[in-house]
C-alpha cells in the first residue's frame, strides 16, 4: 500500500491533512500555506487535500475551525481550573495570550477576516465565536453577578479587547509574557 492510500484505507485522511496543517501554521503565516506543501507534509498526493477541502480557501476555514475548538479549549481548561471568579477571569485572559503566542499562524487564521468574516462566519466557526462569547460572558457574570447587564456587557467588550491586545503585543515581542498576568490582574482586582 502507497502511503498516499493508507489514509484514505484508514478514513482518516482528513484529520491527518489538518493535523498538519495546523503543524504548517506553527511555523509560517497562514497566507504562505499551500496545498502541495499540506500534501506532502502529510504524505499522500498533491491531490489529496483538494478532495477534502476544495482549495486553499476551503482549507485554511477548516484549519481556523479547528484552530478555534482548540483555542476554545485552552480558555475553558484554565478559567474552570480557577474556583474564585475573578482568578478564574484572570486565569481565561492568560490562557487567551499563551495559546496566541504559542500558536501566532493559528490564531492568525482564527481571526483573518478573509477566512472568517466578521458579521458572517460559517456555521461551525459561528458556533464557536458563540461558545467563546459565552465562556466569558459566564466569567465575567460570576464576577460580578450583582453588576446590571449592561455594565456585564461592556466588561467582556473591555476584558476581550485588553486580552486581545496583550496577546498582540506580546506576540510581537513589545510586552514580555511574564507580564499578562499581573496586568491582568491589576485590571481585575482593582
Amino acid at each position: 500500500m502507497s502511503r498516499s492510500s493508507a489514509g484514505y484505507h484508514h478514513g482518516n485522511l482528513r484529520p491527518v491533512l489538518l493535523a498538519a496543517a495546523l503543524d504548517l501554521l506553527e511555523t509560517q503565516a497562514p497566507g504562505t500555506v499551500s496545498l502541495r506543501e499540506l500534501a506532502r507534509r502529510a504524505g499522500v498526493s498533491h491531490n489529496a487535500p483538494y478532495h477534502h477541502f476544495g482549495d486553499r480557501a476551503g482549507l485554511l476555514a477548516a484549519a481556523g475551525a479547528e484552530a478555534m475548538r482548540r483555542f476554545v479549549d485552552a480558555q475553558r481548561a484554565a478559567a474552570e481550573a480557577e474556583e474564585d471568579p475573578v482568578a478564574s477571569l484572570v486565569a481565561l485572559g492568560t490562557a487567551y495570550v499563551g495559546w496566541a503566542v504559542a500558536h501566532p499562524g493559528a490564531f492568525a487564521v482564527v481571526f483573518d477576516p478573509e477566512i472568517c468574516p466578521p458579521g458572517d462566519p460559517s456555521p461551525t466557526m459561528g458556533g464557536l465565536i458563540a461558545e467563546n462569547e459565552e465562556l466569558l460572558r459566564a466569567a465575567v457574570a460570576r464576577a460580578w453577578p450583582d453588576a446590571p447587564e449592561a455594565t456585564r456587557s461592556a466588561l467582556e467588550t473591555a476584558l476581550w479587547s485588553t486580552t486581545h491586545g496583550l496577546a498582540t503585543l506580546v506576540a510581537a515581542g513589545h510586552v514580555p509574557a511574564s507580564e499578562v498576568r499581573p496586568a491582568l490582574e491589576a485590571i481585575l482586582r482593582r
